[in-house]
């Protein structure tokens, strides 16, 4: 799906792993509001958020782009989760709300060009039905697009999205870092993603607590590595272990550190890490 005129189909790739979950009934907003980390009621048709679901205990389940279309359709665009799985697990908290969980059979479809008509936090959506996203910050322009058609797939490419992904600072949730960080030991206040101020969800009053009464002690940190690893790898500083890698993508991993910790000659194994600053722009 290409709606620029100057850009070629070939710049266009698949992005695997990505799926769509549409939330749609009168209960769509209430619903997403009472269960979701960010302000939900507080987003005007047409923008969206980075958002995402928490367990009791306020560890991320997962993270995701919400789109809110109007007062009764959002989607979840997810980068790391299946729309039926999580579909599956929300409706166990449906009730009587009138709310219908559908997992959209649509691709997701990255380049590294402009938008054609999307910017900031505000989607496009085209005629028929397809939506466009503004990825990109201070790393350069990004186009994320829910289409019905696919696109070429690109190995190499879709690996340099995830990559910048990482560079933003957007971590991928992936098999053991799920259920296993709150939003502040992820940083997402860098892209906005929770708020401390909405009413209850799942996990608020852990998420609350630890802002108000200062207790964020740990937080992301990138890093660059002549070798790659797997997540879930320690971090060491003069053999001990002071963080955990929880995103990686090529050279580039996430790690989750002690905010006041010396980033230099840290190791993952015998791999010496360079530190490398965090992009903005991705916030929305």
């Amino acid at each position: 799906m290409s709606h620029n005129p100057q850009a070629a189909s070939a710049l266009e790739f698949n992005l695997p792993g990505h799926d769509v979950l549409a939330l749609e009934g009168r209960d769509a907003v209430a619903f997403a509001q009472a269960q979701f980390m960010n302000d939900v009621a507080a987003l005007a048709d047409g923008q969206w958020q980075w958002n995402g679901w928490l367990t009791p205990k306020g560890r991320v389940i997962a993270l995701f782009a919400l789109l809110r279309f109007d007062a009764e359709k959002l989607w979840l665009v997810l980068p790391d989760v299946l729309s039926r799985d999580l579909a599956t697990q929300l409706q166990r908290y449906v009730f009587r709300s009138k709310v219908t969980l559908k997992p959209m059979d649509m691709c997701s479809v990255g380049s590294f060009d402009a938008p054609y008509k999307a910017t900031g936090a505000s989607f496009a959506v085209f005629e028929e039905g397809e939506v466009e996203l503004d990825m990109g910050g201070e790393g350069g322009p990004r186009c994320l697009q829910i289409s019905y058609v696919p696109a070429p797939e690109n190995e190499e490419a879709a690996a340099r999205w995830n990559a910048a992904d990482l560079a933003y600072g957007l971590p991928r949730l992936r098999d053991a870092q799920v259920e296993a960080w709150t939003p502040q030991q992820l940083s997402l206040d860098r892209l906005k993603a929770f708020s401390v101020k909405k009413g209850c969800y799942p996990g608020q009053e852990i998420v609350a607590r630890t802002h108000f009464l200062g207790q964020v002690k740990r937080g992301l940190a990138l890093f660059e590595s002549a070798t790659p690893f797997e997540a879930g790898s320690e971090v060491r500083a003069d053999e001990r272990a002071i963080g955990s890698i929880v995103s990686t993508a090529g050279s580039l991993a996430l790690a989750v550190m002690p905010l006041d910790a010396d980033t230099a000659s840290l190791t993952v194994g015998e791999t010496a890490l360079t530190p490398r600053p965090l992009l903005g722009g991705l916030q929305r």
